[in-house]
């Protein structure tokens, strides 16, 4: 799915640092930052 800037991302579910589930639209009105790794902590 491709999504062009400046438009609101798609709503997901990921899991907490706490393992809970926390969905992006429970966060709405705040700032988010959403990085993402690929690989990270492989061998490589």
């Amino acid at each position: 799915m491709a999504i062009e800037a400046g438009q609101p991302a798609p709503d997901f579910t990921l899991p907490s640092t706490k393992g809970d589930p926390l969905t992006l639209s429970s966060l709405k009105g705040k700032k988010v930052v959403l990085a993402f790794f690929p690989a990270a902590f492989t061998g490589g």
